[in-house]
């Protein structure tokens, strides 16, 4: 039997997401199995040589861990949240509800995360990147940390070289501030529930071999659908354990993948929203304005669309993804900038073509797959390694027509070496996954200087038609720390998922420890939030920018009353 610890952590073996029906189908081999969630497993199997080339001919694309990337770079009063704090009758605070972060480095020595005598709110901590200690209960690998430990490491006061529990500021340290920290009045900031209990899951890095298949620089951080989803399972379950409400927030996001809401990570986060006091809030992405959406539409069975991506210099490699609804089936011709053609002819669903282009040295990918028993949705995944400059161009024709609609999506700037991108692009669609899930509340961000939607943030609706995002917050230039008692302004749709999370917990206090509605999921607090959203009367609602309006808590409030 393998070391199941080292095969977390090897480059050396496969991560494979696998569902619960298929496991018997896993071929003969060293491997080994961590539980995510009630339908998911991360199956850790070995490579014939260690650091071997992914290809997705030889595995199907389900089961191939996505990569998620950070999506960063409080205006409570904004949110209605202040308001809702002062208000002598309510003066919630998140007293009570467990916060979860599932995200990067997190400072638990910042006293934005103590109580006023200097111990800590922090809850739990598991560090996925440490394995100086004991995993959590139910896990392979990481180290876990409780209450009791956090409050020995503040009182040894060691610094980030020597503490036993390793810390650090980042992306994970900001959010929680935002959504969880506590009053600070010198520097006039406060999270949004001040007085919450905070448990953090702190996500370690992808491995080589899947940041290779994907193209990823070796200085974005990017970390993997299976961790994220070990991730959520290990809060809910602590929720479960401390018998609080869990308010989480998710700041992550991809491009691979279909808008729909039918990934593996999806299926994790609803589990989690259909549960009793449960508010799960995540960032809509920042993808609108990075041309890497394209909307297909091709008016007859007879006619064809050329699609054209522009290459800069210094480009690895990019993949695209040609996503297509039952029954419709479609084809690819690549045509690269000196007219050499590669016809990827699909002989059956799950076909693999590969070719290399004679001046270019370019090698091009094309699977053809079916990627879902249910609906036999169509995915052309286009893979380019070490493409030349200039412009590239996609010809789409049609083998089985509908409507003629498809999208293409291309990854995220961060995960590509060089830029990337459409010339003829749709800014809509481009919510990144998994905020495309349909029971989380998804945020976009708006400017709330101005009033004015953050031009980057990710628009709906979902390839499906879904209604995304489902609420706007405040996401430009907001104050929060950054380490060394250090405060500065910040932007992005995570700040807007953060503020919601911690709207969320002011809620779930209301509702569970309050007791008054018990019953309330995501669905019911999403709703709470959406009744009580400000419209602007020019605007038509729900719409692909705002979803059903900005947030405003106070609001929510105010239509609870008998008036």
């Amino acid at each position: 039997m393998p070391d199941c610890v080292e095969a977390v952590y090897s480059n050396g073996y496969y991560d494979f997401i696998v569902e619960k029906q298929y496991m018997e189908e896993i071929p003969e081999g060293d491997y080994c199995i961590q539980q995510l969630d009630e339908n998911y497993a991360a199956v850790y199997y070995k490579m014939n040589e260690e650091g071997a080339e992914l290809k997705l001919g030889d595995f199907t694309y389900r089961v191939i861990p996505k990569c998620f990337g950070l999506l960063n770079n409080v205006a409570l009063e904004d949110s209605g949240i202040m308001k809702v704090r002062d208000q002598p009758n309510l003066e919630l605070t998140g007293r009570g509800v467990l916060v979860g972060f599932v995200d990067t480095d997190f400072d638990y020595t910042n006293p934005l995360f103590c109580h006023s005598d200097g111990t800590t709110r922090v809850e739990r901590i598991w560090n996925q990147e440490d394995r100086s200690g004991i995993p959590p209960k139910g896990f392979l690998y990481g180290s876990e940390y409780t209450r009791q430990q956090i409050d020995e490491e503040l009182i040894a006061n060691h610094d980030s070289m020597t503490a036993r529990i390793p810390y650090a500021d980042g992306h994970g340290t900001f959010l929680a501030a935002l959504a969880a920290g506590s009053e600070d009045f010198a520097n006039q900031f406060s999270g949004a529930a001040p007085e919450c209990d905070i448990a953090f899951v702190q996500l370690k890095k992808a491995k080589p071999y899947l940041r290779d298949f994907y193209f990823i620089p070796d200085e974005t951080p990017v970390f993997q659908e299976n961790d994220i989803m070990a991730g959520i399972r290990y809060l809910n379950q602590l929720a479960i354990e401390l018998r609080k409400p869990l308010s989480l927030c998710i700041a992550l996001g991809t491009n691979m993948g279909n808008r729909g809401g039918r990934t593996p990570i999806a299926n994790s986060l609803t589990e989690v929203c259909n549960r009793r006091q449960r508010c799960v809030a995540i960032a809509a992405g920042n993808e609108a304005d990075k041309r890497h959406h394209f909307l297909g539409s091709i008016p007859s069975q007879t006619m064809e669309e050329r699609v054209e991506i522009s290459v800069s210099d210094g480009v690895d490699g990019f993949i695209a993804e040609l996503w297509a609804a039952a029954p419709e089936l479609y084809e690819v011709v690549i045509l690269s900038p000196t007219g050499e053609r590669f016809h990827a002819l699909p002989s059956a669903p799950g076909s693999h073509s590969e070719y290399r282009f004679v001046f270019e040295g370019t090698i091009v990918s094309v699977d053809y797959l079916l990627t879902s028993a249910v609906n036999s949705n169509e995915l052309i995944y286009i893979r380019f390694k070490h493409p030349i400059p200039g412009i590239w161009t996609i010809t789409v024709t049609v083998r089985s027509y509908s409507r003629g609609v498809y999208h293409i999506w291309l990854p995220m700037s961060e995960m590509v070496s060089g830029e990337v991108f459409f010339l003829r692009s749709n800014p809509d669609t481009t919510i990144t996954v998994p905020s495309d899930t349909e029971m989380p509340i998804t945020a976009a961000g708006y400017n709330s200087k101005d009033g004015s939607i953050y031009n980057e943030s990710g628009r709906g609706f979902t390839a499906t038609g879904q209604v995304k995002p489902d609420i706007a917050a405040p996401a430009v230039d907001i104050y929060g720390p950054v380490g060394d008692g250090r405060f500065e302004s910040r932007t992005g749709t995570s700040i807007a998922a953060a503020v919601t999370a911690g709207a969320g917990a002011l809620m779930l206090e209301w509702t569970g420890v309050r007791r008054n509605d018990l019953a309330a999921t995501t669905a019911n607090i999403k709703n709470y939030f959406i009744r009580g959203a400000v419209r602007d009367n020019t605007k038509v609602y729900p719409n692909r920018e705002w979803g059903w309006g900005q947030l405003d808590l106070y609001k929510t409030f105010e239509n609870f009353r008998n008036v």
